[in-house]
């Protein structure tokens, strides 16, 4: 199951996260770094990055901090995700990144380090190699 909420494509090496990722306290507006020690990709940059992650939470001014990395050129060039909540959706759509929901099944399979390839107008949404 794929669901394409911000068209788009990009492509670039997948850096995934296990656990939902807090916009607005997670992620340095200016780095794109996840500056949470308590996160499984502390002090890693998302800047060009395909990130997959299961869900977004927190403040919905997380939707400013993701426009704010794409202004300071830190954004990834897409965001995959399974529960893509309001916070992630609004950001993706303001700053035009593209977001596409996967299911758990493909969430599972994704690693960090593949190559992913999106273009939500393909019927091929997402290759990996």
């Amino acid at each position: 199951m794929k669901k394409v909420l911000v068209r788009g494509s990009a492509q670039g090496v997948v850096l995934k996260s296990n656990d939902p990722i807090n916009f607005l306290g997670t992620v340095d507006k200016k780095t794109g770094v996840i500056t949470d020690k308590n996160h499984d990709i502390y002090a890693k940059p998302v800047g060009g990055t395909m990130l997959v992650f299961p869900s977004g939470v927190g403040s919905s001014v997380g939707a400013y901090t993701i426009y704010s990395i794409k202004s300071n050129g830190s954004a990834p060039a897409a965001m995959i995700c399974t529960k893509p909540d309001l916070t992630v959706a609004t950001g993706c759509a303001l700053a035009d990144i593209p977001l596409l929901i996967i299911s758990e099944e493909e969430f599972t399979s994704i690693k960090t380090g593949q190559h992913i390839s999106l273009d939500t107008d393909s019927e091929d949404v997402i290759i990996i190699q």
